[in-house]
């Protein structure tokens, strides 16, 4: 499957780039030992027929957002996420925007204690990102959905939500952080990317085709997560296109997640 199925592009709405010369923080969760470049996110986009794509900013190199913010200002089928500190103040955020960043990442995965949100910096901040129709996007374990979305949905920001929610392997679709993430969808801010199956331990595929016969799916998005960190030698692009193909059955609503969501998500 290509964008040529469709008569709108293809978005794909989680992608990584990097090099070996950025920084990386302290203890980071992975190391590559090799670049993946715009250059090469480019080039591997249009090998398959994927127009457009949101890099999403990864923890090992915290809030160094430059060369993201490189990246977009040079490819404008690009857009992206960036990590920042909550006291940023809105005039940075109103240039962000304008370089084509839609949004933050919260980077709280492994964290023993997560941030709490409804403190006055943090509302703050929140409150800035949806008054300039940007999204947080939180990087965490499902099992600990249940206690960051409430304070993230009293805010008004949109969530967007990775790899499926990440549900607790131990319980899966009938575990708490699962259900609070249905639930948040159902409220109407919430949107959820079926991406990364292969980090799932072969559980990701049925996850996502619950996710999608429970849930609205103009509140899901497709992507890929490459380059694969951790996993590049096992996983093939095209494998994320078809793995999607297994997920969802009727190209209507592909298309609807593919396509339509978040291009008018990330691109209007």
């Amino acid at each position: 499957m290509s964008s040529e199925a469709w008569d709108v592009p293809v978005v794909d709405a989680h992608v990584h780039i990097f090099t070996t010369a950025m920084p990386l923080v302290g203890n980071p969760r992975h190391r590559p030992s090799y670049s993946f470049t715009a250059e090469d996110l480019i080039a591997t986009l249009d090998r398959h027929g994927v127009p457009m794509a949101v890099i999403a900013a990864a923890s090992p190199w915290g809030d160094y957002n430059d060369y993201t913010i490189t990246a977009l200002r040079r490819y404008p089928r690009l857009r992206g996420t960036v990590i920042l500190k909550p006291d940023v103040e809105r005039d940075a955020l109103e240039r962000l925007k304008a370089e084509g960043v839609v949004g933050v990442r919260l980077p709280y995965i492994s964290m023993a204690q997560i941030p709490d949100v409804t403190q006055p910096d943090f509302r703050k901040f929140l409150h800035r990102l949806a008054d300039l129709d940007m999204h947080v996007h939180p990087h965490i374990e499902g099992e600990k959905l249940p206690h960051l979305l409430p304070g993230l949905e009293a805010s008004g920001v949109k969530i967007v939500i990775d790899h499926i929610g990440r549900p607790d392997p131990a319980t899966g679709i009938n575990g708490d952080g699962f259900k609070a993430m249905l639930r948040s969808i159902e409220r109407g801010r919430t949107w959820v990317k079926l991406s990364a199956a292969y980090r799932q331990d072969g559980a990701a595929l049925g996850w996502a085709q619950e996710l999608v016969r429970r849930a609205d799916p103009a509140r899901l998005l497709w992507a890929s997560d490459c380059p694969f960190v951790g996993e590049e030698k096992h996983v093939q692009y095209q494998q994320t296109i078809d793995w999607l193909s297994a997920v969802v059955s009727d190209a209507k609503t592909r298309r609807q997640i593919m396509c339509d969501t978040p291009l008018r998500l990330y691109f209007s």
